[in-house]
């Protein structure tokens, strides 16, 4: 610590001038350069009917024929080869190409739900309760069809990696609401083992792209300090980490004048969030001031460190302090055999804890300006894989981009309804299709951004999350 202290004493007010003056010569060198900032400054475009989003991602692109799109005349025609005049042409999966596409119904029954009467898989008995607060989109589409370049576009806005995400978008955009904590948080929940096709999550999939670093999303951890490195080493207690981190913000600031790097204030900014981070993180984790009632709206496994339920209370707690996007990944959902199995086991995982958090937001006052997504990355086709007709337990369906369910509930959307239908097969869109895209500018909208509006130059093109295709804001479902 004496070295130490003897380093900081040779930063002296003299020193500092002398190095800094090198840095004003540069600025003034580069003082008729044009500066890189966005065409469109960030901030309110119109009123915002939402604060903040938590978007509930069931990596691997659960069934929407076996949870939200009812379809009872498929069982007719169970077994039967779908139609060329309905596939069309579409392109297929390798895992299927070639093969007969022959139709499988699903076993779940459905029912209708709430007031609205929204018809609802009989695997979801929790979430069933909040059809009055769900909006269903079921023309949702894309164009991915295998995971990674689908989820990417889902998070990103492009099947290609680089792009900035959907959370730090908001965050160059609308700035913090809560100085202590990170503007976009990362739950992904631990599996068990029984899970079968559980692909990788990549930290692109929260990255910044080419936005500035300080916007990237925080990835919490569910074993352990729940960011890393969040705990001090031994030896080294708060006032010490304190003046370290006003030492090294010196060491950046001067470097700073010298370079003009603007990363350098990017890492200046979240060096000082990390030491706030330390007090506020474990506040933030620690539920034990939570009620037994309101733990026991989640679920038993609520207590288990990593899991969905654990997450999904984790979210409303991040809701309450106002972080602006949290997003939650929950996987293995990719089920090309053994559907029914698998479904049972993954509805089960994120029935109540969805249940339990719509009904916590609700009950606190919420969810009136709390966007709340959930949606895969594709959709399952109506088409049987490893389909033993007389066998219905043992069946599994591929990916499917041209039609699938997702559904958004609070922050200014309407509940109750369902938006957009799909064709008798659930295989093509047969009305009001709304696309990824659409997606975004929709939530975008609903938190007082224009999605044209929101840009920042790079490599000679004003980027967006929406892209250079025409995206549209559903306006019939907000309220």
């Amino acid at each position: 610590m004496d070295q130490f202290q003897s380093f900081c004493d040779q930063l002296n007010r003299r020193q500092f001038i002398k190095r800094a003056s090198i840095g004003l010569g540069v600025a003034a060198l580069g003082g008729s350069a044009k500066p890189l900032v966005a065409s469109v400054q960030p901030g309110l475009h119109h009123p915002a009917k939402a604060k903040r989003v938590i978007f509930l991602f069931m990596a691997g692109a659960p069934s929407q024929l076996d949870l939200f799109d009812y379809k009872p005349d498929l069982e007719k025609l169970h077994g039967q080869e779908l139609p060329k005049e309905i596939s069309n042409g579409q392109r297929v999966t390798t895992m299927t190409r070639g093969k007969k596409q022959e139709i499988c119904a699903s076993i779940f029954k459905f029912a209708p739900q709430g007031k609205s009467g929204l018809m609802m898989s009989e695997l979801l008995p929790h979430l069933s309760k909040h059809a009055d607060d769900i909006c269903m989109i079921k023309s949702t589409h894309t164009e991915a069809i295998n995971h990674d370049p689908a989820k990417t576009f889902f998070c990103t806005g492009s099947e290609m990696p680089g792009r900035a995400s959907m959370g730090s978008w908001l965050s160059y955009g609308l700035g913090s609401l809560n100085r202590d904590l990170p503007n976009f948080v990362i739950l992904s929940s631990a599996f068990w083992s029984g899970k079968t096709n559980v692909q990788a999550l990549y930290s692109r999939l929260w990255g910044t792209g080419f936005l500035p670093g300080k916007h990237q999303g925080i990835a919490f951890q569910s074993v352990g300090d729940p960011v890393l490195f969040l705990s001090n080493p031994k030896g080294v207690d708060r006032k010490a980490r304190n003046k370290m981190l006003d030492f090294v913000g010196k060491i950046n600031a001067e470097q700073k004048l010298v370079t003009g790097d603007p990363e350098i204030q990017t890492s200046i900014a979240q060096q000082e969030m990390a030491f706030r981070m330390q007090a506020s993180v474990p506040e933030l984790t620690d539920l034990s001031q939570e009620s037994e009632a309101t733990l026991n709206l989640y679920g038993p496994e609520v207590s288990q460190s990593g899991s969905f339920a654990r997450n999904c209370l984790l979210a409303r707690r991040m809701a309450e302090r106002d972080v602006r996007f949290v997003q939650l990944f929950h996987r293995g959902w990719d089920h090309h055999r053994q559907l029914p199995l698998h479904m049972r086991g993954q509805a089960n995982d994120v029935d109540q804890p969805i249940s339990g958090l719509l009904t916590d937001l609700k009950q606190r006052g919420l969810l009136d300006d709390t966007l709340v997504v959930f949606a895969g990355e594709f959709g399952r086709t109506t088409y049987a894989q490893n389909l033993t007709v007389g066998d219905r337990e043992n069946y599994g369906r591929d990916h499917h981009p041209s039609c699938f369910t997702t559904w958004m509930a609070g922050g200014g959307i309407k509940g109750g309804i369902s938006y957009g239908e799909t064709d008798d097969f659930c295989y093509n869109v047969a009305r009001d299709p709304v696309h990824v895209r659409d997606l975004h500018a929709t939530m975008f909208h609903q938190l007082g951004i224009d999605h044209n509006k929101l840009i920042f130059p790079h490599q000679g093109l004003d980027q967006k999350l929406t892209g250079v295709e025409p995206a549209h804001v559903v306006k019939d479902i907000i309220a």
